[in-house]
This record gives structure tokens, sequence and C-alpha cells, in this order.
């Protein structure tokens, strides 16, 4: 009986785990729309405006799933959150 050694593993292509193709393609186009509903000079009663950044995605990109808009937001605003803290920690 042949098992796959150490070797066979190395040369077989990764499979592709990576999900959600067509958010990957427009993520850039997408967190330009958005991004300001993220940002602290934007916010309602000190909360975000994320519903509003849900609702941009949705009109403006009708053919992704529900999964795929909260993907988007949800990265988008991890993204935009980064930057900030990375600018911040770069002006002091």
């Amino acid at each position: 009986m042949d098992r796959p050694t150490a070797t066979d593993d190395a040369s077989a292509a990764p499979a592709e785990r990576r999900k959600y193709h067509r958010v990957r393609e427009i993520f850039e186009e997408a967190y330009e729309l958005i991004a300001p509903f993220f940002a602290r000079e934007n916010r309602w009663g000190n909360a975000t405006l994320d519903h509003l950044a849900y609702r941009v995605v949705r009109e403006q990109y009708p053919e992704l799933s529900f999964e795929e808009v909260h993907i988007l937001v949800v990265a988008s605003k991890r993204v935009y959150t980064e930057l900030e803290a990375a600018d911040a920690a770069g002006r002091h």
C-alpha cells in the first residue's frame, strides 16, 4: 500500500482556502465609500454609523449576499480602526 510522503505533500499545490472572492475584488472601492461612517467626527451619540455603511454597500453592490455585506463592513471597520491607531501612534 502506497502512503503519501512528505515530498508528495510539498509538491502538491495548496488548496484554495479563501472564500468571498467578490468581496476581495471590491474591497478597496467599497472601503473608500464607507470609511467616513467609522470616523470619530461623524459619530452620532458617540456611536459609529455602521448601519449606514451596510445600507451603502447593499445599494452599491446588490449582488452581494447578506454575509458578504457583513464581512465587507466588518473588515472595513477593522482596517479603519487599525489605520487610525497607527496614525495616532505615529503622532506621539
